[in-house]
């Protein structure tokens, strides 16, 4: 199948980057939004605090549920339609959760929580169409940019909060629905911004530039899942992308309630969550440059030893400035390897199989964040923040472990490829 190079022109490239960005920015902004209130909303409608991390496991289980099935929408009917499909559930999620906390039907609400995180399993693939319409030695900048945007969300998303709830109370609907309202207009912009204005489709630049990469103008067939998901750097990929967002998870959501026992107030823990957002987001853009100058595979072995260092220095940790520190360093390991692995993914794939093998990546780690999320509460109940340090030490070395299986697996390959020539 021909492609015309002249849709891979810089300027196409640059401007479908940038219609990208702003409609991740405007998802995630909408995502922390409605995601600040929401154990909230679930002890209230629930009428207690034993169902109020409900609705996030929901949400956390929607993502993977979804992102297969929208991997393969991305494949069929073209990135535009799947990133679409994603701002559109998002928005039926709002109305179903501002319909439940109307009705004060705390099942309806979860229902509301799964559709928004369905929606979320195509937001999250944005950074693989944006990676796609460049050349490798830039895609992890790209990637980088991408992550970046989740910034816009961390800061304005809770500052929409409050007068949300002042809008919506003037218009007689509960208070805990304005985040959701805005949630709407967030998702309805993005979504309108994707459907008019994403054109020509990511899918079309994608091939044009693996063609020029690969000096020849026709449709490379895809291979067959199971043979993709055997090769070394896809499983190394994976791997770190999934361990990394365990380890966060696990660490991340017990920590306020740590600090609570130490009786930090909510502004100490704001501070400490802060920090940890800003490692997980600020610092994308240079995260991006240094992946693409010096590799994704050293970046996987930085951000390991980062995670690393963020289990242990966590454990001792009671005072806000160390507490701080280590949600910091927790952040920036999971920014580094969640980056360099997307990128080593994105490499590692022909146009015609990202969509597919992308969304069974975010799947994995959809759940691989889910499962730590239900686990993190039984070990600090069962031995404190000790025990959780414990177990995500455990698993950032095991990403060490898929770098030596990645390594021996190339040292084969050239000694295979060797023989083959002798």
């Amino acid at each position: 199948m021909l492609v015309s190079s002249v849709t891979a022109t810089k300027s196409v490239r640059d401007r479908l980057t940038l219609n990208l960005f702003v409609g991740q920015s405007l998802f995630s902004a909408a995502v922390i939004a409605t995601f600040t209130l929401t154990a909230v909303i679930a002890a209230d409608l629930s009428e207690g605090d034993m169902a109020a991390g409900i609705p996030s496991t929901l949400t956390l289980m929607g993502r993977a549920i979804a992102a297969y099935p929208i991997g393969l929408l991305l494949d069929r009917a073209g990135r535009r339609i799947g990133l679409s499909a994603g701002f559109g559930l998002g928005i039926v999620g709002c109305v179903v959760a501002i319909l439940a906390i109307e009705a004060g039907s705390f099942a309806g609400f979860c229902l509301g929580a799964l559709l928004l995180g369905m929606g979320r399993a195509g937001n999250e693939q944005s950074r693989f169409v944006a990676a796609e319409m460049h050349t490798a030695e830039k895609r992890a900048k790209v990637i980088g940019l991408m992550v970046f945007a989740g910034t816009i969300g961390a800061v304005f998303g809770p500052l929409l909060t409050a007068p949300s709830e002042t809008f919506a109370a003037g218009r007689g609907l509960e208070e805990y629905a304005g985040p959701f309202l805005v949630g709407i207009l967030l998702y309805a912009a993005g979504l309108l911004l994707t459907m008019l204005f994403l054109r020509p489709d990511p899918k079309v630049i994608g091939e044009a530039i693996e063609a020029a990469e690969q000096k020849v103008m026709e449709h490379i067939p895809a291979r067959p899942l199971p043979h993709i998901f055997r090769q070394p750097a896809v499983i190394l990929a994976v791997a770190a992308m999934a361990i990394a967002q365990l380890v966060m998870s696990l660490l991340m959501v017990i920590t306020p309630l740590h600090m609570s026992h130490y009786e930090h107030n909510t502004a100490a823990i704001s501070q400490v969550i802060s920090a940890h957002t800003f490692g997980m987001f600020a610092l994308s853009g240079v995260t991006g440059w240094l992946i693409d100058r010096y590799g994704r595979v050293p970046l996987i072995i930085i951000g390991a030893f980062i995670l690393m260092a963020a289990c242990v220095l966590i454990t001792p940790a009671t005072a806000v400035l160390p507490l701080a520190v280590a949600l910091f360093l927790l952040g920036l390991g999971w920014n580094f390897c969640f980056i360099a692995g997307s990128s080593l993914l994105s490499d590692s794939l022909a146009a015609s199989e990202r969509p597919r093998v992308q969304g069974i990546s975010e799947m994995i780690v959809a759940v691989s964040a889910g499962l730590a999320g239900l686990v993190t509460g039984i070990l600090f109940a069962w031995s404190g923040l000790t025990a959780v340090a414990a177990i995500g030490l455990a698993f950032s070395l095991a990403i060490l472990g898929f770098l030596v299986y990645y390594a021996l697996a190339r040292v084969g390959s050239r000694r295979l490829a060797v023989i083959r020539k002798t």
